[in-house]
């Protein structure tokens, strides 16, 4: 290789592979990390109460790199030697606009074929104290799972997306997202989004999003055979994700 290219190589790699410094102080401190994202992002004090935090890099890995819940799933081969997890908010425009445009390039070209498989964590830092939207959705998400229905409802939510808390996220519009996608019982899916059944496995993602230092959506985790977390924030086009899936796998 040139110097040339050798350069631009250590330029792309400077860019992409962001070693999650945070977690690694977390880790060796083995600290208890609480308290709220920055107001710029909306109000979050239903997620704001003190929680002991995994405290090994063992824990900490093995958190991020399971699904939350059994019926939601990763996306992929289970044994795929890299994990790319997305934490997001289902209101967050940048979110919406990974999913429009990279998201589906990712799945075909390394998800499909073995490479990679993908995991979704709620990181909902757009909600109002009013609606909670930003939560509410993500509640929706793991109610459609009892159903078989992740998967779809995370799709169809980024479908139905309308802006970030202008009043598209409402109960009754996320039972009519529920019927869009086939969820035969609507009064069970109803039933568990009334009762809250998993606001605490929301506010756990959210915690543990905080507990690694993310403080913006969406933020990408690449776990490389289960270790090596390494970082990308925002909707970067599909062209960063390649390079660094492929320097990974390099």
């Amino acid at each position: 290789m040139n110097n040339k290219k050798y350069m631009k190589s250590q330029r792309i790699r400077r860019k992409i592979f962001i070693v999650l410094g945070v977690v690694f102080a977390v880790i060796m401190i083995g600290g208890i990390l609480s308290g709220t994202i920055s107001s710029r992002f909306g109000s979050s004090q239903q997620h704001t109460q003190e929680l002991v935090q995994p405290q090994t890099a063992s824990a900490i890995i093995q958190k991020i790199s399971t699904p939350t819940i059994s019926n939601a799933p990763a996306l992929g081969n289970s044994n795929a030697p890299i994990t790319l997890v997305e934490f997001g908010d289902y209101q967050c425009t940048y979110c919406h606009r990974f999913h429009s445009d990279t998201k589906d390039l990712i799945l075909t070209n390394f998800v499909k074929n073995g490479k990679v498989k993908f995991l979704f964590k709620d990181f909902p830092i757009n909600d109002l104290p009013a609606d909670r939207a930003s939560t509410l959705s993500s509640e929706a998400s793991y109610c459609a799972a009892d159903q078989g229905k992740y998967w779809q409802y995370y799709d169809e939510l980024y479908n139905k997306w309308n802006g970030e808390n202008t009043g598209w996220v409402t109960k009754h519009s996320l039972n009519q997202f529920a019927s869009n996608v086939g969820i035969r019982d609507i009064n069970q899916f109803s039933q568990c989004l009334e009762s809250g059944k998993y606001a605490g496995v929301v506010a756990d993602n959210f915690n543990l999003a905080q507990s690694i230092g993310l403080n913006a959506t969406p933020s990408f985790i690449f776990l490389v055979n289960g270790k090596q977390p390494l970082e990308i924030t925002g909707a970067q086009p599909y062209a960063v994700f390649e390079s660094a899936i492929n320097q990974i796998m390099a």
